[in-house]
């Protein structure tokens, strides 16, 4: 991939020009050993998403952002390497890896195309990462490249439901009507939305992503659909968080290579 997609430039340059949002809450999620997800931090214990001993195992991170994933992943005992398509989110990444000393290799690059032979890793892991930012035909088919037979990819995202409910004009919250339409969906375009301005994300329909990971030879053993822990008025990134005890703001797949 000589020429980057159009979509990956713009992401980048999203990406590069918000990383400072990031970097306290990447601190406080390097110096904890207990792991959570998404933007409700269910606990890891409720869901079983990370191996408890990785030792042995080599693991990639698809889309890394700070890399506090891949700290949980190496403090498991795991040799990590991880990808991100913003070097601005590296250098906070680079700088806690040191702090921790904890040997992770963090890449600049796509999750879409990895400088790594097939089959080198046990585990494949993305949360908000090439889950949302990367186009899944294309960085689906390589995460099946880089795992072994019968190794797992486990990814999150906000869900497709919550992206055709937000209004077209890209205000917040997220509403409990349809704003567009279900089928068809692919690619959503943030970067003129009136409050909180974004980069190019990827939502599919269920039935799509079935077909995608069927497809490209992964079995599903398990999803997900996230529900928040309690009720509330707050906007947390894109919801409140009594739409997403009604609806699933966010979701889950944990796949098996064939």
């Amino acid at each position: 991939m000589t020429d980057l997609p159009e979509y990956v430039q713009i992401n980048r340059t999203h990406w590069d020009d918000n990383a400072h949002e990031w970097v306290a809450g990447g601190e406080r999620a390097w110096a904890t050993d207990v792991p959570t997800w998404g933007m409700w931090q269910i606990l890891d214990a409720d869901l079983g998403l990370l191996p408890t001993d990785m030792t042995g195992m080599r693991a990639i991170e698809l889309g890394c952002g700070t890399g506090y994933i891949s700290a949980w992943l190496a403090k498991r005992g795991a040799s990590v390497v991880a990808i991100d398509n913003s070097a601005k989110q590296l250098e906070a990444a680079n700088r806690l890896n040191e702090q921790y000393q904890l040997d992770i290799e963090f890449i600049h690059g796509i999750a879409e195309e990895v400088d790594y032979p097939d089959e080198s890793f046990d585990y494949a892991v993305s949360e908000y990462g090439a889950s949302l930012w990367s186009d899944p035909y294309v960085w689906i088919p390589e995460a099946h490249r880089l795992l072994k037979a019968g190794s797992e990819l486990v990814f999150l995202s906000s869900t497709t439901l919550s992206a055709i409910c937000s209004p077209l004009d890209g205000s917040l919250p997220t509403t409990e009507t349809l704003q567009r339409p279900y089928f068809g969906v692919h690619k959503f375009d943030w970067r003129d939305a009136i409050d909180d301005p974004g980069g190019i994300e990827f939502h599919l329909t269920t039935s799509d992503w079935v077909h995608l990971f069927n497809d490209t030879g992964f079995e599903i053993l398990d999803f997900f659909e996230l529900q928040a822990p309690h009720d509330g008025d707050e906007v947390n990134y894109f919801a409140t968080a009594t739409w997403s005890r009604k609806f699933p703001s966010e979701e889950v797949w944990r796949l098996r290579k064939r």
